[in-house]
């Protein structure tokens, strides 16, 4: 049997019992799978994309010899040798991947030749029948520079030296599609939990069980081309609706219809934007029952009616976990719409009661979900829902041999995300509701075609938390996940009579303003105590967190953002018909904006939002002014305008830029 065969578009490379497969999906990229089983890429019953869509027919270019097969599509050329090293060149003919591979097999290569005996793919096989994979390439360049891979909580944009968990945690979202400034784009399509180490010497992939290796890959000019490219295979997302892009206020938590009612009121009354307010967890009688408690919100109708006539839109968290007490709770186990646990007793979360969560890879638990949602909220004019995945015990899920391992803090694997945001997703869509609004603490690749907005999660109130947000929400708008926001303030540790705490709410305020989304939520101290015995009333609240509550100073800096963030409504919705046609990030690095300028790659602590607005945010506590790079864009005519005193600079130098407290620096681009 011939080691490369063609088959239509695909070029097949077998060896042993290995078996390949490289073909055109998306325009200038490729698609590679591999597998050591039975089941073999290209089966029948190997009809699984991840987070890939069905893309246009591509015709690709293949040779093939004795010692080397290629594939070509547009940009991007593949070479794989009789020996099963793969290289991946752009049409220039740079080098932007190779495989890691050190073997006695090929004696006239002195590269690869090696008696270190180490493939660049490697599957271990697990009891059970999966394999532990492990991917190896090359460190082609040490000078290359690794962008996007979702949300980490540490303050480094340039991933390059960096190891990741390829897991789901509060406060981290593993996207695994990372961009090279070598002008490539990579996606690692695999939902299995694993690790990945952009190391000087060998960038490794693994994967802790899987049935097969299945990767994506792009060449572009530019981060830009090579980021629409990938939206174009995995989704956009919808085009967010007018309100969205205002003001959102939430707080831990309003525990009543009244509370929050006179909430929105207060804010109309002082006449400020307000465009979304949000009803926490624990509104309902017990979890697993999507509805609000009838004692505390005892005319769920009317509030909403109330709100939209005030012109605010009504948020409500909709848990997935279930209680043993729950009304519904029998129903679902009886037909299979609960997580199992491989051994011990079943129960994933213990807040409030005993729990267990449904299951999402079930297409009839989501029916199941959907109709729940859709009597109690959606029909009452509810269309944005905060999907919050909760923080489980430790338990193993097992959904068709694909192990979900939960740990403290850790979610319902890669995969449970995105399949709890389809389930809303396809239930109002197949309602004719297009504008989708799903807040979720944790995405995966694809997620933002289900409408996924991914806030950072419970974040730690302090400066040192504030700088892990900004390479955050960077690298999941180049991840391909451009709706992201923050807790303003963070989520917990801020006490509301805190000076401390004043200034950093300031600064926090102050850089929302210029996010995607502007949400206004934390846990604040001092605490209020339950105010009932039964249902969602035993659940205690946290300080008041509304812009007022704080102190003059604090009320008066926020009161300007707010409005300014209302000025920026046309101008962010013209950012949001980009995001969700090309699939362009609403904030990003500069270099985004400026390839060219090799000063933009080095600067990790300002952005651009959209294409006009350089943003600069004070992220240290007691800092008044603070230095900013203004990038230069050398085939057009540009100037830099503080927005603040409208002093003008030309580009490519850097400045010492004033940051009262009241001001963070902002420079506006105009092209002459």
């Amino acid at each position: 049997m011939p080691l490369f065969t063609r088959d239509g578009n695909r070029l097949i490379y077998q060896f042993d019992a290995e078996k390949l497969w490289a073909e055109p999906w998306g325009v200038n990229s490729l698609r590679i799978r591999s597998a050591k089983s039975a089941k073999m890429p290209g089966a029948a019953e190997d009809n699984e994309d991840w987070a890939l869509l069905s893309p246009k027919p591509y015709v690709s270019e293949i040779t093939i010899n004795d010692d080397i097969a290629k594939i070509k599509n547009g940009k991007i050329e593949l070479q794989i040798t009789r020996y099963g090293v793969i290289k991946v060149f752009n049409d220039k003919g740079k080098l932007l991947l190779a495989e890691y591979m050190r073997i006695r097999k090929d004696i006239t290569d002195s590269h690869t030749y090696s008696s270190l005996k180490i493939e660049a793919r490697e599957f271990k096989p697990n009891i059970g029948g999966d394999f532990e994979l492990t991917m190896r390439f090359e460190s082609v360049s040490q000078d290359e520079k690794i962008y996007g891979m979702g949300q980490y909580q540490h303050p480094y944009l340039n991933l390059k030296g960096m190891e990741l968990e390829l897991a789901q945690r509060n406060t981290q979202a593993s996207v695994p599609f990372a961009v090279s400034n070598l002008g490539y784009g990579f996606l690692w399509n695999n939902p299995a939990v694993g690790r990945v180490c952009f190391g000087r010497n060998i960038t490794t992939w693994t994967a802790k069980s899987t049935k097969k290796l299945d990767y994506w890959v792009t060449a572009g000019d530019n981060p830009a081309e090579i980021i629409k490219t990938y939206a174009s295979v995995t989704g956009t997302v919808p085009m967010m609706p007018d309100y969205a892009m205002g003001f959102w206020q939430c707080k831990l938590r309003y525990q009543t219809q009244e509370e929050l009612l006179n909430i929105a009121k207060e804010y109309k009354k002082r006449e400020l934007p307000i465009s979304v307010i949000v009803v926490d967890f624990f509104h309902w009688p017990l979890q697993g029952e999507w509805k609000f408690d009838p004692v505390y919100w005892p005319n769920p109708d009317a509030m909403v009616r109330e709100l939209k006539d005030m012109g605010i839109e009504l948020m409500v968290s909709v848990w997935p976990t279930v209680d043993y007490k729950s009304e519904n709770w029998n129903e679902m186990i009886e037909n299979g719409y609960l997580i199992r646990t491989e051994r011990g007793f079943r129960i994933s979360l213990g807040v409030q009661g005993n729990t267990v969560y449904f299951d999402t890879t079930n297409p009839d638990a989501r029916a199941y979900l959907w109709e729940k949602i859709k009597k109690n909220y959606y029909n009452k004019g509810i269309k944005i829902f905060w999907l919050d995945e909760a923080e489980p015990e430790y338990t193993v899920y097992d959904f068709d041999n694909y192990r979900y391992y939960l740990g403290p803090n850790i979610q319902i694997g890669n995969i449970y995300p995105v399949m709890y945001a389809k389930t809303l997703f396809d239930g109002m869509k197949a309602e004719g509701q297009e504008k989708i609004i799903n807040l979720v603490r944790c995405a995966w690749a694809g997620s933002q075609h289900y409408g996924a907005l991914v806030w950072s999660g419970d974040v730690y109130s302090s400066f040192e938390s504030l700088r892990c947000q900004l390479p955050a929400g960077l690298n999941m708008g180049l991840a391909g996940i451009p709706w992201w926001t923050t807790d303003i303030g963070g989520f917990i540790g801020g006490n509301i009579n805190d000076p401390h705490f004043h200034e950093l709410f300031i600064r926090w305020f102050e850089w929302s303003c210029f996010c995607p989304v502007m949400r206004l939520h934390g846990d604040r101290a001092p605490k209020k105590p339950p105010i009932g015995m039964t249902g969602g009333a035993l659940c205690s609240s946290g300080a008041d967190n509304e812009v007022w509550s704080f102190s003059p100073e604090v009320y008066e800096i926020c009161k300007k953002y707010l409005f300014l963030r209302e000025k920026l409504k046309p101008y962010i919705t013209i950012q949001m018909k980009e995001a969700h046609e090309n699939g362009t990030p609403v904030m990003r690095p500069l270099f985004y904006d400026f390839p060219d300028d090799s000063a933009a790659w080095e600067t990790e602590d300002e952005y651009m939002f959209g294409p006009d607005y350089l943003v600069a945010p004070v992220l240290y506590e007691g800092q008044t002014e603070r230095e900013v790079y203004l990038p230069v864009d050398r085939s057009i005519e540009q100037t830099w305008t503080n927005m603040w005193t409208n002093e003008t600079f030309n580009g490519g130098k850097r400045i010492i830029a004033a940051a009262p407290l009241e001001t963070i620096p902002v420079f506006i681009r105009t092209k002459i």
